[in-house]
């Protein structure tokens, strides 16, 4: 299997995280970009038989290479419902394929009647990614002599440009992924089994995992606000504290920024891709590292809810910001601005402004957005939307420590800012 799925030496990228704004009093429209006739791939994709099949206890597994080996009866449904459905996954898994070699798992049951999908990445992954630099100089220091300490092959459970979910939920579909995970793991001959970033909302679902040597350690969270107000100016005067109404005044004060929603944006894919190269680099954390073909396909492809807001000085492009519009939530997935002008302008907390009035007008009721860049959206009194890691070591001998390990070199342990949200104690 290691020759069909060999894992990548990861290329660390963020993974999207800083919040957004928006700005009073303003009509805001919607429109979309010229768009071109969409691409058609060269060839014209055909399912095939899975690369690999094996028994588990509650039927049988195949493993497919990419999205497009998958039956398309079978591949439209995976992910029904969510905001980040099967086209995401595919988007995702068709544009790093450079950073990660992405496989899908399709679980069925002993009579076939009953199937599930579940997308999966190999990567070698530096588990010590994210520790506070002191730390980290602590525990990579046997790297003078073992160039590979700490840095490990992991097969991942979720998606490789996003938090996790499952395709079922179902008792009988989380026994069969465990014990899939299992059996592939020991095929491509990694280390370690992730799963990675999944929403506090599945741990019941993923309860079983504990007794199958699993640990479970909370990840880096995102953050989250519901609209229990009615107009910007409630929130700032009555929620916000004196600090944050005092920035905001004095964006109101400053000339106006424009901004723009669309849908598509493949004329400037690569100005766009140039912002959130500028954001990336400033991350402390890094996981996955997105192209411009991401962007333009996520437009091109989730037109119904992808929303891409811009904002521009002086006719330049000075910020923008990905979001995907589903169920009554703004996710905001990724952002990006142009420094140069960006804090003389107080971008930041202008897309905050103008994000959320956009909401609003909109008749939204909650604002989703991403991991770090924690300080501001505890001072904009959001709440942490906890998401897990469940993992464990694919050998029985030394899983007793990693898990030991797991508990000291989780990132959200070492970061203060955390530990000051109202509902900490859920991570």
């Amino acid at each position: 299997m290691n020759q069909l799925l060999p894992y990548q030496e990861r290329y660390s990228v963020n993974r999207a995280g800083a919040a957004e704004l928006i700005e009073a009093n303003r009509n805001f429209t919607t429109e979309t970009l010229i768009q071109p006739e969409l691409e058609r791939r060269s060839a014209v994709s055909r399912p095939r038989p899975p690369v690999l099949e094996f028994n588990v206890t509650g039927g049988r597994v195949g493993v497919y290479r990419t999205s497009a080996d998958i039956p398309s009866e079978i591949w439209r449904r995976v992910l029904s419902g969510h905001s980040k459905d099967h086209r995401y996954y595919a988007i995702s898994a068709e544009t790093l394929a450079g950073q990660f070699d992405h496989a899908y798992l399709v679980m069925r049951d002993i009579v076939g009647a009953r199937l599930a999908v579940q997308p999966v990445f190999l990567v070698k992954q530096d588990i010590l990614d994210g520790l506070p630099a002191r730390v980290h100089a602590l525990f990579a220091s046997p790297r003078r002599f073992f160039p590979s300490w700490l840095r490990m092959g992991m097969l991942v459970a979720g998606c490789s440009a996003g938090d996790g979910a499952l395709d079922c939920r179902e008792r009988w579909a989380v026994e069969m992924l465990i014990e899939a995970l299992v059996a592939f793991a020991r095929q491509s001959g990694v280390s370690v089994i992730l799963l990675k970033d999944f929403p506090s909302l599945y741990r019941d679902d993923l309860k079983a995992l504990n007794a199958h040597g699993y640990r479970r350690i909370p990840s880096m969270p995102g953050c989250v606000i519901d609209f229990n107000f009615r107009t910007f100016e409630e929130y700032r005067s009555k929620i916000l504290g004196r600090n944050m109404r005092h920035k905001f005044n004095k964006i109101a004060r400053m000339p106006p920024v424009s901004m723009q929603v669309v849908s598509d944006i493949t004329p400037i894919a690569t100005e766009i891709h140039a912002l959130y190269m500028q954001t990336h680099q400033r991350s402390k954390m890094r996981f996955e590292c997105l192209t411009p073909e991401f962007f333009t396909r996520i437009g091109q492809e989730m037109p119904e809810c992808a929303r891409f807001f811009l904002w521009r000085v002086d006719s330049r492009l000075a910020a923008f910001a990905l979001c995907l519009v589903h169920d009554g939530t703004m996710h905001h997935l990724n952002i990006g601005f142009d420094y140069a002008v960006s804090l003389d302008q107080r971008l930041y907390y202008t897309t905050v402004k103008d994000l959320f009035e956009w909401c609003l007008a909109q008749g939204l009721k909650r604002y989703n957005t991403g991991q770090l860049n924690y300080h501001p959206k505890l001072h904009l009194r959001m709440k942490l939307s906890p998401l897990d890691l469940y993992s464990r070591h694919t050998s029985a001998l030394i899983n007793p420590l990693y898990k030991l390990a797991l508990g000291f070199l989780q990132p959200v342990r070492h970061d203060p800012l955390i530990r000051q949200f109202p509902n900490a104690t859920e991570l």
